[in-house]
């Protein structure tokens, strides 16, 4: 089992910058790989960025790039997402979530913390 636990979501103006944090504990390590998703009113969930633990792998979708950075803690479990430059379509429920390997399909990951919402107001 490996538990996921989201912060950091609120409320921003267009141009501002939030910072989302992903905490892991569990049986996290056979999970190497962390993803974030989210997930707008009545959309589909989109992926938005992953990483793994040994930064050998980070990977973004281009709605984000140059945007948004991920970074991690080893020692603390934990997968940081920078938003900057934040756009009022960037307005989400923000998910982590955990893989066994490399993938920016839905699918693939089988667990996932319970979302923070992120409002970026115009």
């Amino acid at each position: 089992q490996v538990q996921l636990v989201e912060s950091g979501g609120g409320l921003v103006q267009a141009g501002g910058s939030l910072r989302l944090s992903c905490a892991a504990s569990g049986g996290f390590w056979s999970r190497p790989v962390t993803g974030w998703f989210r997930q707008g009113p009545g959309k589909e969930r989109d992926f938005v960025a992953a990483i793994n633990w040994s930064g050998t792998y980070t990977t973004y979708a281009d709605s984000v790039k140059g945007r948004f950075t991920l970074s991690r803690d080893n020692v603390e479990k934990t997968v940081y997402l920078q938003m900057n430059s934040l756009k009022p379509e960037d307005t989400a429920v923000y998910y982590c979530a955990a893989a066994p390997r490399e993938s920016e399909v839905v699918a693939t990951y089988d667990y996932w913390g319970q979302g923070t919402q992120v409002t970026v107001s115009s």
